[in-house]
């Protein structure tokens, strides 16, 4: 379903006007600092670099990836309403990249609707650390699960990162130097995050409305496909570790690299 053409020229006008604003930022925010008000839409500041992370060169603008049907790694079914996840197909993250392996596990599910992309992020994970509570909060220091996704002819990715606790930090750009972070009060309601521990670990539910995401790629529609990778990790954790459902190609940890991102199609 594509926007409105009314909706989509407002949708065009607002995200130039923040990418325009918000271009270039690259420091953590910190706790005093304000978050400067989008009126009606959503809330802005500058983006988290994880101090695990090497500071990424300043992104140039590129061509969309063009589809190659030999890289389709996975179905994203079409559902109606919640999902039935029993049914859908799971993603492992199951490359261990640079620490030991140390036990932990993640997987991953996506589904969708007219009006919704669902999400179920899971983790093995004995040892939770779930400290940050707060819109915001450098949720890459607890246990953490991240979905990074890029719509198919953009150049631009979200990334959604969330801990035990459902607190969610998300980003929208080319790349970390140019990424800015979205706040709204209402996230928990606007995505329905649910997340719960399970005998062996953590889950996380949410899901991501189409219009939301039209605010930003005001032509994007649950066709084609789109590309994405999963990640786990968790700087502050007891065991250090850091999974990815697809292959991460760098010698230092970078999960901000849409080159590496896996193609997933809508069914």
């Amino acid at each position: 379903m594509r926007m409105h053409p009314v909706k989509r020229a407002a949708a065009m006008m607002l995200s130039a006007a923040v990418t325009a604003a918000f271009s270039g930022c690259t420091g953590f925010p910190q706790e005093s600092a304000a978050v400067q008000e989008i009126p009606a839409v959503m809330q802005t500041a500058e983006t988290a670099a994880p101090e695990n992370q090497e500071t990424a060169p300043a992104v140039t603008e590129a061509a969309a990836p063009v589809r190659n049907e030999a890289d389709v790694r996975g179905t994203i079914p079409k559902v109606s309403g919640e999902p039935d996840w029993s049914a859908v197909n799971t993603l492992e993250l199951d490359q261990i990249l640079w620490e030991p392996d140390c036990g932990i596990r993640a997987f991953a599910q996506l589904a969708y609707d007219d009006e919704r992309l669902y999400v179920h992020l899971r983790a093995v994970e004995k040892e939770i650390r779930a400290e940050n509570t707060e819109l915001l909060s450098p949720v890459y220091q607890d246990s953490c699960l991240e979905f990074f996704f890029m719509p198919e002819n953009e150049t631009r990715y979200f990334n959604f990162e969330i801990n035990p606790n459902g607190c969610l930090y998300c980003g929208f750009g080319h790349g970390r130097k140019d990424s800015t972070a979205l706040a709204r009060g209402d996230f928990a309601e606007l995505f329905r995050i649910t997340s719960d521990r399970t005998d062996d670990g953590w889950e996380v539910f949410y899901s991501i409305p189409l219009e939301y995401l039209q605010l930003f790629c005001p032509d994007f529609a649950f066709e084609g496909g789109l590309r994405a990778n999963f990640y786990k990790c968790g700087d502050k954790t007891a065991q250090k570790h850091y999974l990815a459902w697809n292959k991460v190609n760098s010698e230092k940890p970078d999960y901000h690299r849409p080159e590496d991102f896996g193609l997933l199609v809508f069914g």
